[in-house]
């Protein structure tokens, strides 16, 4: 028995069902609280106890789901190279600001209230997907595990508050509102976006795959500027 709940098949199947079912709560709901990652990810670990789920087997049987999460990067900006290319420049210096003031904003916050550079180092990538943050806090010192549970966090939070902020600054392009929820909340803000509207999302995913490569290069670069002061 254990082998069965413990196989790939079997844990693929339990991630997509209790997905689809946090998501169908949403729908019918409309309610931001109810976000299909703050659903599932308790309810996932509720299930794991009850049945007896070690995490070592979990995360061995979802190893094509994270592989998985790459490619889905790449192909939510893939769709928009055409765009990107009449309109590198603004969509650009919006990525590129974005992403420093993302990375010098939490280097300054942490360094304020006491973190240690271990810690700086896991928050810095935190406005980009998962896959990419991990990879990034690993080079520079941070632990890629607790980077990832950042990500999620920050996500979850820009996609139900990104909204909303939005709106009261009375930001109404759709490029700039798909830019701003998939740079500051890669592929949560995405679905967010896509909500919104076809442009936004499509826009957003774009941003997702930018921001990524623009934090993987700035964070080296800011820590260097920043150990000067």
């Amino acid at each position: 028995m254990q082998s069965i709940i413990s196989s790939e098949i079997f844990v693929i199947t339990l991630v997509a069902g209790v997905y689809l079912a946090a998501l169908w709560l949403y729908r019918k709901t409309k309610l931001a609280l109810l976000h299909p990652l703050l659903v599932s990810i308790p309810a996932l670990v509720a299930v794991m106890s009850v049945i007896g789920i070690p995490y070592e087997s979990f995360q061995q049987g979802s190893r094509m789901i994270n592989f998985l999460l790459g490619p889905s990067v790449v192909a939510l900006g893939y769709v928009l190279v055409e765009y990107m290319k009449s309109n590198a420049v603004s969509i650009m210096t919006s990525i590129f600001v974005g992403s420093l003031v993302g990375i010098v904003s939490v280097i300054c916050i942490a360094r304020w209230m006491g973190a240690d550079h271990v810690l700086i180092a896991t928050l810095e990538p935190k406005s980009v997907t998962t896959p990419i943050a991990m990879g990034v806090a690993e080079k520079a010192g941070g632990i890629p595990a607790i980077a990832a549970v950042i990500v999620i966090v920050v996500g979850i939070f820009g996609g139900i508050v990104g909204p909303f902020v939005l709106n009261k600054l009375n930001i109404d392009s759709k490029i700039a509102r798909g830019l701003s929820l998939g740079a500051a909340a890669h592929g949560l803000g995405t679905a967010r976006a896509m909500e919104l509207g076809a442009l936004e999302g499509a826009i957003s995913g774009l941003a997702i795959g930018l921001m990524g490569v623009m934090t993987a290069i700035l964070v080296p670069v800011v820590e260097w500027v920043m150990s000067l002061f």
